[in-house]
């Protein structure tokens, strides 16, 4: 059972984690984003008392986060947000910035499955959990990863 320090000590170490996963859901819509994030430690802190074993609290964690996400976008029917990346007049993004932006252009037009391997690869998830959040053993899920930044890496090559 999570009490209110402990929410609070999750919130404080997860909340970049979880606002970067769901930004990659949006494509860089930052109040959606913002919406979101607020939205899936509100179900944390709601369904506290339904998580049995602390231990497997960032793998739950990031269940929720997946599927709020998931949840909001098939609500308004937004599969695929994208956002134009807008830059100051006179400035150019370095290389690194453009091919940054270039790969979640990339990562936008993945088929949500898809992106939701990606993005928490991304966040740093170990294989193991993603495939537990995800519900796909891990053979299937290595294959997947394998193949998703293959299609990654071409895509940013050709955008």
């Amino acid at each position: 059972m999570m009490n209110k320090d402990d929410f609070e000590a999750l919130y404080a170490s997860h909340y970049h984690k979880v606002f970067r996963l769901c930004l990659g859901y949006t494509g860089g819509h930052e109040a959606l984003t913002q919406d979101l994030t607020q939205e899936v430690f509100l179900k944390v802190w709601t369904h506290r008392n339904t998580l049995r074993d602390v231990s497997v609290l960032p793998t739950w964690l990031y269940r929720i986060t997946v599927n709020t996400c998931l949840q909001e976008l098939r609500k308004k029917k937004f599969l695929s947000l994208r956002t134009d990346v807008v830059e100051e007049e006179g400035s150019k993004p370095d290389e690194r910035e453009r091919r940054l932006q270039a790969m979640y252009r990339c990562i936008d037009r993945l088929p949500v499955p898809h992106k939701s391997i990606i993005l928490l690869d991304l966040e740093g998830i170990s294989q193991a959990e993603i495939a537990e959040i995800t519900g796909i053993s891990h053979g299937a899920l290595r294959t997947r990863l394998h193949r998703i930044k293959d299609q990654l890496s071409k895509c940013v090559k050709n955008d």
